[in-house]
């Protein structure tokens, strides 16, 4: 059993060193790719204030396909390049979007959905999917949430690729 607490006024950066920590308790020593994404996505629900989904894409084939998540039914595949998800798989560069009906192409699979964070994952070079975060209010990432969840993906890809 685990059992995470990280107060509600805990600062950005330091809401992420504790989800990181958690994260990291929970996939050593597992090496199923997909249970490790399901914790994960459940520890990001449980303790990122002010969103509507968290959770994670992964590369199968050319595209990207619905991994473990907390929130509403999502979009099931995202062809690289299309919306913030496929943006974040074909550059490889994550992408924080402070509106997401300003974003071109954006694919609404949530239409409560104003903002987003999507953090690549990557792993001796190779794409291994996305983490994706969505909120219901707009410019609700910040800096310090993109900085904190790409330490995540880094800290987790081991994990994920087995």
């Amino acid at each position: 059993m685990f059992a995470f607490d990280i107060p509600a006024d805990t600062p950005a950066a330091e809401r992420w060193e504790e989800i990181g920590r958690a994260a990291k308790a929970m996939v050593d020593g597992e090496p199923d790719g997909i249970a490790n994404m399901a914790n994960v996505a459940a520890v990001l629900w449980q303790f990122l204030p002010d969103v509507n989904w968290t959770g994670f894409y992964r590369m199968v084939g050319d595209e990207l396909v619905l991994g473990p998540f907390q929130g509403k039914a999502a979009c099931i595949r995202i062809p690289l390049g299309q919306g913030v998800c496929g943006a974040a798989a074909a550059t490889r560069a994550t992408q924080l979007v402070e509106d997401v009906h300003a974003f071109e192409g954006h694919i609404a699979c949530d239409a409560d959905s104003r903002s987003e964070l999507v953090v690549p994952i990557l792993h001796d070079g190779q794409l291994l999917g996305v983490i994706d975060l969505d909120s219901p209010t707009p410019a609700r990432f910040t800096a310090d949430d993109a900085a904190g969840c790409e330490k995540l993906a880094a800290l987790i890809a081991p994990a994920l690729a087995g």
